[in-house]
């Protein structure tokens, strides 16, 4: 252990003569031109995942599977202690990789071929880390689109997660760049076009059926089965502090000086970040859909359609389009489902179903050319595919 002596100190500042010859304002994130196919960019900050963060970020987003909040449930299901929730992971390995990737982006413009790939424990570290897939430069007055991808991994250097997206960001144009760490295209990047899941050996508890409702198991589902969840949740200025929580660094989401200096949809006040969005749509649908679930595999083809503020309320439907009976290919009985997911805000799923009907399911990007208008209170649209346990 080293010892040093401490002894009060001085104030200086009165009698230090304030000069305005070295002045730093560190400016951080990325403009389109800054960014190169290939630059593999190691993100800064890891986050240690404890007992008390997991299972606060999975009652906060409302989520109803016990596997993100009993650690006796998910033990006796063959895990070794509670499951961190798939989004809360997401979020993070998104977030810590904002500061290179987006914190210049206009917009974030969807999610594509997220693979959750191993269980995330409390008492797991996570960093995250991105290789750019392509950059395509619209010129100078249009802003450009770059795809990434971005693998999580935890202590051991192990992937927990693998996802892309597109990003929307405009050149600099004139504006003042700060000086990010360059990208490495030989970095450690163990991607794979292949990757597996690696699940521990499952167990079908049937001591423990009653932790659960019995309305969620493989054999409830039917493709075309439309589930409208029932309750809302309004957002308040708590996504503020989420947004500080998972790590994401885009002053969009919490600066209101920022969003003020913003034109259009995105302007006036922050938006809330989307990953939250997200959390709190799927843990509302839960309850219908994911109570029995036993793993997420992950989500393709997720889209942002409108931004969220403070004060709205956000409410979502699920429709079922694949099931498949996987019998024991997961060590226990069990089959796949394959969701289409939709959040509203502003507008109870009830009434979207009724004033939008089939409308609601065709992709927003696509309205334009089938000669439909866009749904405005539509903010969010994704396909998710998870494990289902069957009936015990």
């Amino acid at each position: 252990m080293a010892e040093k002596p401490m002894s009060p100190f001085g104030e200086l500042a009165p009698s230090t003569p304030a000069s305005l010859s070295d002045v730093k304002k560190n400016i951080y994130g990325r403009y389109l031109e800054e960014f190169n196919v290939g630059d593999i960019y190691v993100h800064p900050r890891q986050f240690t995942v404890d007992r008390s963060f997991a299972q606060e970020f999975a009652t906060v987003f409302m989520d109803a599977n016990p596997l993100y909040l009993s650690a006796e449930y998910a033990k006796a299901h063959g895990f070794a202690d509670l499951l961190v929730h798939p989004l809360m992971v997401f979020n993070l390995a998104l977030s810590i990789g904002v500061q290179n990737n987006s914190e210049k982006a206009l917009a974030n413009l969807g999610y594509y071929n997220a693979q959750f790939l191993l269980p995330v424990y409390p008492g797991d570290t996570l960093s995250s880390r991105t290789k750019i897939l392509a950059v395509d430069d619209k010129g100078p007055e249009k802003p450009g689109i770059v795809h990434v991808r971005t693998l999580c991994l935890n202590q051991k250097n192990e992937v927990v997660l693998q996802y892309e997206r597109k990003i929307m960001i405009y050149q600099s144009n004139g504006k003042p760049k700060g000086n990010p760490k360059p990208g490495d295209s030989s970095a450690f990047f163990p991607e794979s076009k292949t990757p597996a899941l690696k699940l521990p050996t499952l167990k079908f508890p049937t001591e423990m059926k009653d932790v659960t409702w019995g309305h969620t198991y493989f054999e409830n589902f039917k493709p075309g089965q439309i589930y409208v969840h029932q309750n809302g949740r309004t957002i308040t200025d708590e996504h503020y502090q989420w947004t500080f929580r998972v790590g994401n660094t885009h002053p969009l989401h919490y600066d209101k000086l920022y969003s003020a200096g913003i034109s259009g949809p995105m302007g006036g006040e922050p938006v809330v970040y989307g990953g939250l969005v997200f959390g709190w749509l799927a843990g509302m649908a839960s309850r219908d859909i994911s109570e029995n679930a036993i793993w997420e595999l992950g989500f393709t083809e997720g889209y942002h359609t409108q931004p969220a503020f403070s004060g709205d309320t956000v409410t979502c439907i699920s429709r079922i389009l694949t099931t498949e009976d996987k019998g024991t290919e997961y060590g226990i009985p069990a089959g796949e489902v394959q969701i289409q997911f939709i959040g509203l805000k502003n507008i109870k799923a009830n009434d979207a179903l009724d004033k939008f009907g089939a409308d609601l399911f065709l992709k927003e990007n696509d309205k334009k050319k089938l000669g439909k208008e866009k749904i405005p209170e539509k903010i969010f649209e994704i396909e998710r595919r998870l494990i289902i346990k069957k009936q015990p």
